[in-house]
């Protein structure tokens, strides 16, 4: 079942209508990882996504089969990233470890439908280890996005090491400045940006003034998340996705339908 499917039975199921859903929503930050699979079935986790409105969404796990478990139910909903992390141990190590590479090419051989690799941490004195460099070149020659939880120092040196790869920014950096974030976007073609965790994008629910700037400057090149990193998250989604709604309410309503969902659906069309 779709989660377009989802989202409509969740609204009859709740009494809400249509326009009280407001804007439907492409989230850019999800994980199913192996502590969520024994909490939430991947039916429950797909009927909460469904319930918050989303339409469609990014979902990378630790391992990577708790990705696939939502996608081979809701296919046309579920953007598959690869993260190299087979235990949540390889997080801090995956960067120089070749046997990430090895299962990175085994899971990207394995199945085509991955359009991403990532979510993955890492900092600046990693940017040229081994295995991010290998998992680079396999981005750029497969197409696909690599998604880096890292900061603004981290993200740029990325920019320039690896000129042809797409970036989606975890988080905007978790804490850089809009002003910071708008300055790399006017640099880089090749980056765009999720505002996972980014409460501070619109503090007590009003816009902040410069992230308003800067989504109207480039609407093409944001996307909002959620981040369900432990499993107490699959909780917050609702409410969490419930407060993106507000802010976005507060932008022309062209800027916020590009933040809201039609950035993902140009970036990741469905298959």
């Amino acid at each position: 079942m779709s989660l377009r499917i989802l989202v409509a039975t969740a609204a009859v199921l709740l009494g809400v209508s249509p326009a009280a859903a407001q804007f439907p929503i492409f989230d850019a930050h999800i994980h199913y990882s192996r502590p969520d699979w024994t909490a939430y079935t991947p039916e429950r986790a797909l009927s909460i996504l469904a319930q918050a409105g989303v339409r469609r969404a990014i979902v990378s796990s630790t391992p990577d089969d708790g990705t696939l478990m939502l996608y081979d139910r809701a296919p046309a909903g579920i953007v598959p990233f690869l993260r190299p992390y087979r235990t949540r141990d390889d997080m801090g190590s995956w960067t120089r470890d070749p046997a990430v590479v090895a299962y990175v090419e085994e899971r990207l051989n394995r199945r085509n439908v991955y359009r991403g690799i990532g979510e993955s941490h890492f900092g600046a004195d990693d940017v040229e280890a081994p295995t991010v460099r290998r998992i680079a070149e396999l981005a750029k020659s497969r197409n696909l996005f690599l998604q880096c939880h890292v900061d603004e120092t981290t993200v740029e040196k990325m920019l320039v090491a690896y000129p042809g790869v797409r970036i989606l920014w975890a988080h905007a950096g978790m804490s850089s400045a809009a002003a910071t974030v708008g300055r790399l976007l006017d640099r880089s073609p090749m980056l765009w940006v999720e505002l996972a965790l980014r409460t501070d994008v619109a503090p007590d629910g009003t816009l902040d003034p410069e992230w308003r700037a800067l989504f109207v400057r480039h609407p093409d090149r944001f996307m909002v998340g959620t981040d369900t990193w432990t499993t107490s998250r699959w909780e917050s989604v609702r409410p969490a996705t419930a407060a993106v709604q507000r802010w976005l309410l507060q932008l022309p309503r062209d800027v916020a339908e590009q933040i809201a969902w039609k950035n993902g659906e140009r970036l990741f069309p469905p298959p």
